[in-house]
């Protein structure tokens, strides 16, 4: 029975950091040392067995040091496609830009809608009902099917979103009420005068001063708006101080939805928020609209006035359609890209809508009034991009 044991000797002395793989410099040789002891085996013979082996390293000897060979790459790693990446970035690129043109065109078809609605029909509490209550049909459409969670409603949740639901009625109750007295051209150019509200009222009640940036951003925007009022065709008071409070309930909810978060167990995103907001305002504002302006949307009324019934309740449904629509995708987009790009984008969305509101209903403007409405509208862009830019911390 043979058994070797292979150790390295003591004498061994090897400069790692010193070694180089070159084959110029000399090799280190080797010499091989054998004990072995003679024992008796089972009939008694004398054999010569092997009990250790000592490995030296002499210069007397040829044996080189090789590296070891490469390995071959493993053929899981080369089965990854190259290009999976770039097919799902350019997936998302078309994905987010669909949403931004889907944004835009029911914009579009809802300020046309609306317009030519509050035309028809000078009643704009009773248009803004409507347009709450196909609004509450499709969440209870969009909750029933299971299409979209349904969330947990308690009421200290009520109690906290009902401010949030009162001044979203009053914006949207405003923004109807200026469409029907002046263009919806003029209408945007005064509603680009939201970022000054959201700054007067961040201070007021949140203590968000704005920055030297932020504040040279506004000039454009107050001076570019009041050079258009001033230079509109179809300029009314009634309209310009309903886009104005406009402005301010717009801007209050967002304030209030700063300073009074919903808090739950479960988390609670825009669309479902947009969603309750919606159900709230069709039951706030309802009875508002009977005692204020009456029944007014009976086919018996309209056809009493003078009114298409069939193609004021075609326009008002798509017109409130187009409404919820565009508010929806406006969410997705925010989940997706950061609140600066979203600023941008809807600073786009208004310029949008001018154009094609001035195409479409050919709606007279001049040099001057159309250079103040861009003027505000650069202010606006200007404002998003400043917005992120934050003061530096005073040293003591």
């Amino acid at each position: 029975m043979q058994s070797a044991a292979f150790t390295l000797s003591p004498s061994l002395s090897l400069p790692l950091r010193n070694y180089s793989l070159n084959a110029s410099r000399p090799s280190l040789p080797l010499r091989l040392f054998a004990k072995h002891a003679e024992g008796v085996n089972s009939n008694g013979a004398s054999s010569t067995s092997f009990i250790r082996r000592s490995w030296t390293v002499s210069p007397s000897s040829s044996f080189k040091f090789r590296p070891l060979p490469p390995s071959p790459p493993r053929a899981a790693e080369n089965a990854v496609p190259d290009s999976a990446p770039a097919e799902n970035s350019l997936f998302k690129t078309l994905e987010l830009g669909s949403l931004f043109g889907l944004w835009y065109l029911f914009n579009i078809y809802f300020n046309i809608y609306n317009k030519q609605v509050l035309k028809a029909f000078h009643y704009p509490v009773t248009v803004t009902v409507v347009q709450f209550a196909v609004g509450t049909v499709l969440v209870a459409i969009m909750w029933g099917l299971n299409l979209y969670k349904r969330p947990k409603i308690s009421g200290a949740m009520l109690g906290a979103i009902l401010p949030l639901a009162a001044v979203h009625t009053l914006g949207n109750l405003f923004t109807n009420m200026s469409l029907g007295k002046v263009a919806v051209s003029f209408t945007h150019t005064i509603k680009a005068m939201e970022p000054f509200f959201s700054v007067v009222l961040s201070a007021m009640f949140l203590g968000e001063f704005p920055t030297p940036w932020v504040v040279g951003s506004l000039v454009p925007i107050v001076g570019g708006v009041a050079l258009a009022s001033v230079t509109e065709a179809s300029f009314n008071w009634a309209g310009f101080w309903s886009a104005m409070a406009s402005n301010v309930t717009n801007q209050s909810r967002n304030v209030l939805s700063k300073k009074a978060m919903v808090k739950n167990e479960d988390s609670m995103d825009n669309i479902t928020l947009f969603s309750i907001i919606t159900v709230m305002s069709f039951f706030l504002l309802a009875p508002v609209a009977v005692f204020m302006e009456g029944v007014k949307f009976t086919p018996a009324y309209l056809q009493s006035a003078g009114v298409n019934v069939k193609q004021l309740y075609v326009r008002s449904l798509l017109a409130a359609l187009c409404f919820h629509a565009y508010q929806q995708v406006s969410y997705m987009i925010l989940q997706r890209v950061s609140p600066v790009t979203h600023s941008v984008g809807n600073c786009v969305k208004r310029v949008v809508v001018i154009v094609s509101s001035v195409i479409f209903f050919q709606t007279p403007v001049s040099p001057v009034n159309a250079f103040g409405t861009a003027i505000a509208l650069a202010g606006v862009f200007l404002y998003s991009r400043v917005k992120r830019i934050k003061s530096k911390p005073k040293t003591a």
